[in-house]
């Protein structure tokens, strides 16, 4: 029934306009906006809606994910953009994860929506 459908994902703000900025301007995405809700234009054709929410929970899980060639980098670049790192148990200083898996390191948007910078190897 969906096999040639395009889906999409989206997800929950109490605030479009600090997502537009948080999203377009720290981050550094395209956005676009119609309807009252925003449009994270992702490489890959991923495009991902972001809708308000009056009553909007932040997700108590990652959300979205962006995967970096470097992770050191990319936490020295968003922390020069004002992201703060959560802080979890096993987290080094910098709040990156260096267990199995993955290098990750995690943040949250205006909202509170967790999203992580994570480091693939190969």
């Amino acid at each position: 029934m969906f096999e040639n459908t395009k889906a999409f994902s989206g997800f929950s703000v109490d605030d479009i306009e600090k997502a537009r900025r948080f999203y377009g301007e720290t981050l550094g995405l395209r956005v676009s906006e119609a309807n009252g809700m925003l449009t994270l234009h992702l490489a890959g054709d991923r495009n991902t809606l972001v809708y308000p929410k009056p009553d909007h929970a932040p997700a108590t899980y990652t959300m979205l994910n962006f995967p970096v060639a470097d992770i050191e980098e990319a936490v020295d670049q968003l922390v020069a953009r004002g992201v703060e790192f959560e802080k979890y148990d096993g987290l080094d200083e910098r709040g990156i994860y260096r267990g199995t898996g993955p290098l990750i390191a995690w943040f949250r948007d205006p909202a509170g929506n967790i999203i992580s910078v994570l480091q693939m190897d190969g």
